[in-house]
């Protein structure tokens, strides 16, 4: 199971923790889960963030 699978998973389980019932629950266990899904793919490699934020690395 790589590292996105699993960051993935946690970020659902925390966000059950965190809300338990109504549609708000729904969208905050949504938003735990793409949480934890951006931090598997950074941890995996498979993002930059640097490139998202619009920052570089490359010296001038």
């Amino acid at each position: 199971m790589s590292r996105t699978t699993i960051a993935l998973f946690v970020g659902l389980i925390l966000g059950l923790t965190a809300a338990f019932g109504t549609f708000g629950s729904f969208v905050i266990v949504l938003v735990f889960g793409a949480l934890g899904l951006v931090i598997g793919l950074v941890l995996d490699g498979r993002l930059d963030l640097a490139g998202l934020l619009g920052r570089t690395t490359e010296k001038r």
